[in-house]
């Protein structure tokens, strides 16, 4: 397991890595704005899921890969060519919310990459149950992911969601009056 197993493991974290390299200094601040929601991670929180995600992700991806005979023919074809577009999507969300900041975008890419994944999962059960189960938590955090994007993006779109801060009024109360 050593050298592949590693590299299985490491390979989804170049997306973030990217990310990191693209906008360092947009990251810290992602959520801390007056829209700032409850369930909404801290920055260090943030980057410690996703790393423990995508290194569970890639070992699953690695056991698929064992557990088909390791090389990369034609039986792995659809098994990690999946994986392959659902990491890339995932890393272009990761692009489009940190470093684009686009909400709309992000959450477009993040309900397609939702559904790759529970593709993949189908896929994966036959091949290796264990690397299957192995993506729910990946789901669970794409849950929540995806309800924080929806969030921004809506609150972008229409301001008058948005917190207002104590003692003002919000825009429907001042055109009431």
């Amino acid at each position: 397991m050593w050298p592949q197993g590693v590299s299985f493991v490491a390979l989804p974290q170049l997306g973030p890595i990217l990310v990191g390299l693209l906008a360092p200094h947009k990251l810290s601040g992602w959520c801390d704005s007056l829209r700032k929601l409850p369930w909404c991670p801290s920055y260090k929180a943030l980057l410690l899921v996703w790393t423990a995600i995508y290194s569970v992700m890639g070992y699953a991806s690695y056991l698929v890969w064992k557990d088909m005979g390791g090389g990369f023919g034609r039986p792995l074809a659809l098994p990690l060519g999946l994986y392959a577009v659902q990491l890339a999507i995932s890393w272009t969300a990761l692009i489009l919310f940190f470093a684009a900041h686009t909400p709309g975008l992000a959450l477009l890419h993040l309900l397609l990459l939702y559904g790759l994944v529970v593709s993949m999962a189908l896929i994966w059960h036959p091949i290796n149950k264990l690397a299957a189960f192995l993506l729910l938590p990946y789901l669970a955090w794409l849950t929540v992911t995806t309800s924080i994007a929806y969030r921004l993006w809506r609150d972008s779109l229409c301001p008058e969601h948005q917190p207002q801060p104590t003692g003002e009024k919000s825009g429907s109360a001042t055109r009431a009056q």
